[in-house]
């Protein structure tokens, strides 16, 4: 199998698209990323296939944010599709609630701090308390984690701070916001290449659209690798 530091986002329509891409990597991939947008696109079914009939990790990225009760009730109803990262928004409330509902299973609760395509002009449109962005970061991952998730998302920027975290001891760290050299940000802002993502501190990179719009996907997926520390 593949190094699995490197995570695939299938950000394409629907699973067949995903399986079809998911053929095309074949062996060269391990690890995928099933986000929101094809959650009514078959993407729990597609799920199920990759991780059930395939053998590869799965990372579904969800981002939910609710009351606590109905966020215990969904990761409960998701832990038992034997996946492996699921995330929630970074609240303690939310973490706890995602950590209850993940008990006794294998799935691991990454939180999310601040979403790597929002700068502070972005925070400040949506009443963010004023800061700098790395100290609200922190201070999120910090309490996240405190709320025993296993782990966060964090723009490559920021892993470097938060691996140094007493409270990051043995937690993960997963990285989107990741391009490798001469590829287009698109809709991020605070990128990395992914060796300097890897070398930061991050466990994992997560990378869509320079694999999946490639014209040889999985050569594109090779060079990753051969760029990783």
């Amino acid at each position: 199998m593949s190094d699995d530091r490197l995570i695939v986002a299938l950000d394409v329509p629907n699973a067949l698209q995903g399986l079809a891409l998911a053929d095309r990597l074949d062996e060269t991939v391990s690890f995928y990323k099933i986000g929101l947008g094809m959650l009514t696109g078959g993407g729990l079914a597609l799920a199920n296939e990759l991780k059930a009939e395939r053998g590869k990790r799965i990372f579904l990225d969800m981002k939910l944010f609710d009351i606590s009760a109905t966020i215990e009730a969904a990761v409960r109803g998701l832990a038992q599709f034997d996946l492996d990262f699921l995330t929630v928004h970074g609240d303690p409330q939310v973490v706890r609630a995602a950590c209850e509902g993940a008990s006794g299973s294998s799935l691991k609760i990454l939180a999310v701090t601040i979403l790597t395509s929002l700068d502070r002009a972005a925070l400040d449109a949506a009443l963010i308390r004023d800061g700098a962005l790395p100290d609200i970061v922190a201070t999120r991952a910090a309490r996240a984690l405190e709320a025993g998730a296993d782990g966060v998302i964090s723009s490559p920027h920021e892993a470097a701070m938060i691996r140094s975290m007493p409270e990051a001891k043995g937690k993960l760290i997963v990285t989107p916001g990741v391009r490798p050299e001469g590829s287009d940000s698109g809709d991020q802002k605070r990128i990395a290449t992914p060796a300097d993502a890897i070398a930061a501190g991050a466990d994992h990179i997560v990378v869509g659209r320079p694999v999946w719009q490639a014209a040889d996907p999985a050569e594109a997926a090779r060079a990753i690798l051969a760029t990783l520390p």
